[in-house]
């Protein structure tokens, strides 16, 4: 199976330590954001976790510990932006996370890492030349160390309103304009341009608009072929493949404003005041009334030698 832990939160950014202890341990609790007594456990266990996937924007207090990693296939999506503290409070400055997006590749290798540019918005300040000219700078640097970059233009969720209520949606002239040129640009630099959820606009001018995490991304980080269980897209726009998330909305201590997986900075801030990193949980401990629920998990590798080659 496929664990991921970046749908929810940055585990990597916020709770490196707590995922270390839980890699150690085998295993890890996970409530369900819509029941909170419904608790799912998961093995954390190669024999039967083909890959872990990633979403962060600050890979750095993970990279210490990689070696525990070892033993699973990985996929990284590294998010690095243009946007300052006063739209990305907390996320390291641009140069530093470049610097250790190089070395998490070259410790997993390009196969297994990808570049997300995204949310894209624009404003007085953040125009389309400033985008153009930032994001050129970035695949300079990166060339070389990843094949990838997901880009997706904002969506103005309720929370995005609630907490960014200056922003507005970019209209199509200036995202079909800044698309062709990210894909020149991609081009430039070996790296293919995925439009995350921004249906088929772009692939005219030679973008990927199959998915961003898709069974092709995953078998292609593994070296190996996988027989996926069937699944519903979570949205009709997105074709990518969505799996087990061991993470916890309202917890992310970024505080981007555009962020759809917070309600507020007082909840964030009053969710991690109770993480224990010694916790099967994310946040908290177990609760009276909790029921766990073991989760079923097998490996979804295909093997590479057939009976009939044997014979």
């Amino acid at each position: 199976m496929i664990l991921q832990t970046g749908f929810r939160t940055d585990i990597p950014a916020f709770y490196s330590a707590w995922f270390v202890n839980r890699l150690k341990a085998g295993f890890v609790l996970v409530r369900n954001p819509y029941n909170p007594q419904a608790v799912t456990r998961y093995e954390i266990n190669p024999d039967v976790v083909d890959l872990i996937g990633f979403c962060t924007k600050n890979p750095g207090p993970m990279l210490p510990h990689m070696d525990l990693l070892r033993p699973y296939g990985q996929y990284w999506f590294v998010t690095i932006t243009p946007y300052g503290p006063e739209i990305e409070p907390h996320v390291p400055p641009v140069e530093a996370v470049l610097r250790d997006f190089i070395t998490l590749s070259e410790m997993v290798g390009v196969n297994s890492i990808g570049w997300r540019y995204d949310p894209i918005f624009l404003s007085d300040v953040y125009t389309v030349e400033r985008h153009l000219a930032a994001f050129e700078h970035m695949a300079a640097k990166l060339a070389g160390h990843t094949k990838t970059c997901v880009i997706s233009f904002i969506d103005l969720y309720e929370k995005v309103q609630r907490n960014f209520p200056e922003v507005r949606p970019v209209p199509r002239a200036e995202r079909e304009r800044l698309g062709r040129a990210f894909v020149e640009i991609g081009q430039k630099y070996g790296m293919t341009i995925r439009p995350c959820a921004e249906g088929n606009d772009l692939a005219r001018f030679g973008a990927d608009c199959r998915g961003c995490m898709t069974a092709e991304t995953f078998e292609t980080a593994l070296n190996r072929r996988l027989k996926l269980p069937p699944q519903k897209s979570a949205r009709k726009e997105c074709a990518c493949y969505l799996t087990a998330d061991i993470g916890a909305y309202n917890t992310c201590g970024h505080l981007c404003r555009y962020c759809y997986a917070n309600y507020s900075k007082e909840l964030v801030a009053q969710n991690m005041r109770q993480h224990d990193p010694q916790s099967p949980f994310l946040i908290g401990h177990s609760q009276p009334g909790d029921v766990i629920h073991q989760a079923k998990q097998e490996s979804w590798l295909v093997d590479q030698i057939s009976m009939m080659e044997l014979l």
